[in-house]
C-alpha cells in the first residue's frame, strides 16, 4: 500500500458504485488515487483499522493515509472537487449542513440497486487498470 495515493473503498457489487469509479479514474490524470471494494479483504482491513462501521457506511469512503477518511457526501464531494477545474465548485456544496446533504446521499445509497442493479460479484480490473487497485496487486 502507498502512502502517496487516496484511496477510495466502494461498493464493489454495485452498478452505480462501478461506474462512478470508472468515471473517477478517467479523471484522475495525477494518478492520486487507488481502488478497493468494501468487499474485498483490504477493504475490510482497512475500515476495521479505522472504526467503520460498514452497516452504516457500506458505498463509498475516502481514506487520506496518514490524515483522515470522509464517508458519505464529504467523501464523494472531495473526490469531485480533486478533478480541478469547473469542478472546484462542487466546494459550494460544503456549505449545505453535513446532516442535509448525507439524507439526500442515503436516499440515493438505499435505493442505488434498485435503480441501478446489482453485480453477483465485484468487479475485476482489466489489465490495464491493475494497478490502480490495492487488492489486485
Amino acid at each position: 500500500m502507498t502512502q502517496n495515493n487516496k484511496i477510495i473503498l466502494f461498493d464493489g457489487v454495485c452498478n452505480l458504485c462501478n461506474n462512478s469509479v470508472q468515471y473517477v479514474i478517467k479523471r484522475d490524470t495525477n494518478n492520486a488515487f487507488k481502488f478497493a471494494a468494501l468487499q474485498s479483504e483490504i477493504g475490510q482491513k482497512l475500515t476495521l483499522e479505522r472504526g467503520i462501521d460498514t452497516s452504516m457506511v457500506d458505498s463509498i469512503i475516502l481514506i487520506e493515509p496518514g490524515v483522515a477518511y470522509y464517508t458519505k457526501s464529504t467523501a464523494a464531494l472531495k473526490i469531485a472537487k480533486s478533478f480541478g477545474g469547473v469542478w472546484q465548485l462542487i466546494s459550494l456544496l460544503e456549505w449545505i449542513p453535513e446532516n442535509i446533504r448525507n439524507w439526500v446521499y442515503d436516499y440515493v445509497a438505499r435505493n442505488r440497486y434498485k435503480w441501478y442493479g446489482k453485480k453477483d460479484a465485484c468487479m475485476i480490473p482489466t489489465p490495464e487498470l491493475k494497478s490502480k487497485f490495492l487488492d489486485q496487486g
